[in-house]
């Protein structure tokens, strides 16, 4: 078994999910994938297996439905951490967080970071073949949430992390419950609050080339209303902790 385990949710992908598996294993040696599916009608779920079956490093996990994304990471994390992987990643199916950046991810790891986020919007990251508003949306879907909750990070919102198993044991998973966008900032959260160390490393994030986009107009309201909830309350911490400078 290895070391690190490469969670790939998947939800009507099966134009990609044999790319992005095929890209996994040739760029990071050493790694193994797990391929998450909600019961995709378009036979996601069925091309996974197969790909399971002819290799040893990729598992496929089968959920009875589309539940939504904080909760399929959620079954990842317990299934990584019940089988002794000491590093989890999280990638999108489609393409749009590239393998061969993977390494550097894990470097950062492996030089003692707990959490390491792909960053699309420090030095050296950014994204490609995006329309102006999808930026304008994720740097302001950021920028609100830095502020909202005191993050330090510049990419609070995205989806190309690593963590290792001492995070995720130290991260009260029965606790993170946003789904989508709001999930990743959860995470993040509660991440920064068990005093985690947190690094970001850039990333150039492509829109996917195949399928339609998960992301809608109600995961990001929802993510926003959270944001807001846990921004209240944490506020009375936040004052203490400045009163205490």
């Amino acid at each position: 078994m290895a070391e690190t385990l490469v969670v790939i949710p998947t939800y009507n992908e099966r134009e990609n999910v044999t790319a992005i598996v095929d890209r996994v294993r040739t760029a990071t040696a050493h790694v193994d994938v797990l391929v998450v599916d909600d019961n995709s009608p378009d036979g996601t779920g069925e091309v996974a297996d197969g790909l399971a079956a002819s290799d040893a490093a990729v598992f496929v996990l089968h959920r009875a439905a589309k539940n939504g994304l904080g909760m399929a990471y959620g079954e990842a994390f317990r299934w990584a951490l019940a089988r002794g992987y000491s590093r989890i990643v999280e990638m999108d199916a489609d393409g749009s967080h590239a393998p061969e950046q993977l390494p550097a991810l894990l470097s950062a790891a492996d030089d003692g970071a707990d959490v390491v986020l792909g960053s699309r919007w420090v030095p050296g990251g950014g994204v490609e073949n995006w329309p102006r508003y999808r930026e304008l949306l994720s740097r302001g879907g950021s920028a609100y949430a830095r502020f909202v909750l005191g993050l330090p990070q510049r990419d609070v919102t995205g989806g190309y992390r690593v963590f290792t198993a001492r995070a995720l044991s130290s991260i009260r998973l029965e606790d993170v419950h946003s789904q989508g966008y709001g999930f990743q900032v959860d995470m993040l959260f509660h991440a920064q609050r068990a005093g985690l160390v947190i690094v970001e490393v850039p990333i150039t994030f492509v829109e996917r080339e195949f399928g339609e986009s998960k992301m809608t107009g109600g995961i990001v309201l929802e993510a926003m209303f959270r944001v807001t909830l846990w921004g209240i309350g944490a506020l009375p911490g936040r004052l203490r902790r400045r009163v205490a400078r």
